[in-house]
């Protein structure tokens, strides 16, 4: 049946992208990575605009997800999608947030997982698509640039690179994000510092 769906979004071009990406991001369990190469094979000067279109309506569906995820829960995402790949990501948000939705724009859960989960655990809509772009943009952009600089070649690129992306984008984004903690659980000790000290004067 999906195979069915995606042959028809196809023949659609760009708006079948579009039509796939957006509903990526809230129920439809096929990733819209598999269109992107169909559609950037058939045509590999046009694969920087497809990879814009399925980034822009990858942005535009994700509020929804977070919607579907604040009106109906994990019980829905058990019902489409793998309780293994549910579970994992849930693990994941537990434990960061921000790392969940980073590090979710590279692996094989569908993002669907980290849109629904954020709107179920109450993570904040506005960070949720500051992330998602980030992680969105890598995942479409790198796989439109190898279509539009090597043509069809690049199809037998497109498993490697991921991979290389997954090892080499996941290590330096959890980096940043450890800095990011660092710096600011500093500023919190020296404001908590500058207060300690403010209220001992104030005793004296």
């Amino acid at each position: 049946m999906f195979h069915d769906i995606l042959n028809f979004l196809k023949d659609f071009g760009a708006w079948g992208l579009f039509i796939h990406s957006f509903f990526d991001a809230i129920i439809f369990p096929v990733p819209a990575f598999f269109l992107q190469v169909s559609l950037s094979l058939i045509d590999p000067s046009s694969a920087l605009w497809l990879a814009t279109v399925g980034f822009i309506a990858c942005l535009m569906g994700t509020p929804f997800g977070y919607l579907i995820g604040k009106v109906l829960g994990k019980s829905l995402l058990y019902k489409i999608l793998k309780r293994e790949w549910v579970d994992k990501a849930t693990a994941m948000f537990k434990k960061n947030g921000e790392t969940a939705i980073l590090v979710g724009a590279f692996t094989p859960i569908p993002f669907k997982v980290f849109t629904i989960l954020s709107g179920c655990l109450n993570f904040p809509l506005w960070r949720l698509i500051a992330y998602a772009a980030i992680g969105r943009a890598i995942k479409f952009y790198v796989i439109g640039a190898l279509f539009y600089y090597y043509g069809r070649a690049a199809e037998s690129m497109v498993g490697k690179v991921s991979m290389y992306i997954f090892l080499i984008g996941v290590p330096i984004v959890l980096l940043a994000l450890w800095l990011r903690k660092r710096i600011m659980l500093k500023r919190a000790a020296k404001v908590k510092a500058a207060a300690k000290s403010q209220a001992d004067l104030s005793a004296e």
